[in-house]
Order: C-alpha cells, then structure tokens, then sequence
C-alpha cells in the first residue's frame, strides 16, 4: 500500500515536472525567464523548454499594440484658465526585459509622464490656441513621450487629446461670442446681398434709360426724315404741278378756318397778305361770270373805272 502511495506521488511528481518544463508562449507574446530570481532568457512565441523548479516565469508581455486611455487631468493655461483633457495612448511593448526590469508599472509611468508633459506645453498657450491647436499638442506630447519610454523597452505610437472642456463659464461666453459671430456674419451677407441687389436695380435701370433714351432719338430722328421727306415730295409736287395765284390764293383762304380754331384764341390777327389772296381770288371769280372773257359783266366797249385799292389789313 505504501509503495503504491509513493509511485502515486512519484507519477503526480513526474506530471507536474513536465507542465513545468513544456511552456508555450502565444502568438505576440513573450515571456521573461529568471533561474534563482536572476534573468536568464526571452521565451518567445511558439514551444519552449525551461528546467523544471529551477527556472520561472516572471512574466508575460503582450506584445500588440495597445491603448489606454487616462481620466481626465487638469490643466492650467497660460491665461490662468483651468481645463480638463482627455488623453489617449497607443503604445507597444518592442523589449519585453526592459519592459519588466527597466520601471516598476510602465503604464503607471506613462501617465504621469503624460500629465505633467501637457501641464508643460499647455502652460505655454492660452485658451484659444488650446482648442485650436490639438496637432502640435498631440505631436509634442508624443515626442516627449516616445523619447523618454524608449529606454523602457516601450514606443508610442500616437497621442490622442479626446475632449478638452474649458470652464462652465467659459463655455457660456465663447458661445455667445460664437453666437454674436454667427449673427454678424449673417448681418453682413444680407447687407452685401441688399447692396447687390440695389446696384443690379440700378445697372438695368440705367441700361433702361439708355436704350430708352437711344429709341426715342431713332425714333425722333425717323420721324424727322419721315416729315423731311413728305415735305419734300409736297414741295415737289407743287412745283411739278405749276400752280398759279390763284390756286394758292384759294388754299390761303381755306386755312383761316382752321387758324381760328380753339376756344383759347380770345385775339384772331389777320395777316396782311390776305388782301393780296382776296384780290387775287375776286380776278378769278370774275374771270367765270356770265359774259365770260374776264369782263366782270361789262360790255367789251365800257371803259372800266379805276378802282381804290384797299389797304392791306394788318
């Protein structure tokens, strides 16, 4: 019975012994190796063998890249504003042994670093370069962070401010301003719309005024040929027709009429060549009387006697 209890122990023994020795480290990871507390040797990704109750796993390191974010920190400005910024790292393990032996919490020691990095570059800004400038701040906070973690065995790949959140007060003011902004800008596209508006009007009004202006010339200046012209074929016409005194002695007669027409003439002065048209006129008449021959009604034989000849009325 005793011997069976011993092989028992013997094979449990055995077992343990192998689990010891047989140690398979997963992809992206690596494990550190101490013999009496002291290192020996990196395991790396795949089967390894390490002596039993002789050698020990100190630790295991996953080496992908990882991410972690810290809590919100605050931080002062150059212009004594006091705001709070998230931050995000991406890191990566490229030493395991210097990972493990070189800071006692590497993650621990990011942090800090992180913190008092932007208390430092933040320091330098006021409120308004913060907001608007997280690419230097996220490039200068990763160079400080990436040189100091070298010698940790440990690379920064990227920083990241997620959220920097100014004062309550703060906040309130820059959004009125943003909102008087907004306001202002809209003030003035509606003034400069107004203005364009205005000078379009006043641009087709004035081309208006000038093709306006440019037909009623044409249209005078045609008009004034057309008069030109009938007046030339009148004049030609009369001259073409030969009329003789009498003729135009009738047509003078038939525009008084006409001359005293209207209900503002109080005063109708009778030119002085009227007793001209009217002598003219009497010598045709008498021309067609019944003796004919121009005799006026008188024989061939009587001798006519001499007339006054009135005085021409002015």
């Amino acid at each position: 019975m005793a011997i069976i209890i011993v092989l028992i122990i013997l094979v449990v023994l055995v077992f343990i012994a192998l689990m010891k020795t047989v140690q398979v480290i997963p992809q992206a990871s690596a494990a550190i190796v101490e013999r009496f507390g002291r290192y020996t040797r990196t395991l790396n990704a795949g089967l390894n063998i390490v002596v039993p109750f002789i050698d020990s796993i100190r630790n295991r390191i996953d080496l992908r890249e990882q991410v972690v974010p810290f809590p919100p920190q605050p931080v002062i400005t150059q212009d004594n504003l006091v705001v709070n910024i998230d931050t995000v790292i991406y890191y990566q393990v490229t030493d395991a042994r210097a990972a493990t032996y070189e800071v006692s919490s590497f993650i621990q020691a990011i942090e800090q670093l992180t913190v008092t990095t932007l208390r430092n570059i933040i320091g330098g800004m006021d409120l308004e370069r913060t907001l608007t400038s997280r690419e230097e701040i996220n490039a200068a906070l990763r160079g400080v962070l990436d040189e100091a973690t070298g010698k940790w065995g440990i690379r920064v790949n990227r920083v990241e401010l997620k959220a920097i959140e100014p004062p309550t007060s703060i906040q309130d003011s820059m959004e009125k301003q943003m909102r008087a902004d907004r306001d202002k800008r809209a003030a003035i596209l509606t003034a400069e719309g107004i203005r364009q508006s205005q000078i379009l009007t006043a641009e087709g009004e004035k081309q208006s005024a000038i093709l306006r202006a440019e037909g009623e010339a044409k249209a005078a200046a045609l008009r004034a040929e057309g008069e030109a012209q009938a007046i030339r074929t009148v004049f030609e016409s009369i001259h073409a027709g030969d009329p003789d005194e009498k003729l135009l002695s009738y047509q003078y007669l038939q525009m008084l009429p006409k001359i005293a027409e209207g209900d503002a003439n109080k005063l109708w002065i009778v030119p002085s060549e009227i007793g001209d048209a009217l002598k003219g006129l009497s010598g045709a008449v008498g021309n067609f009387g019944p003796m004919g021959g121009g005799g006026g009604g008188k024989s061939a034989g009587t001798k006519e006697s001499p007339r006054r000849e009135r005085p021409p009325i002015d």
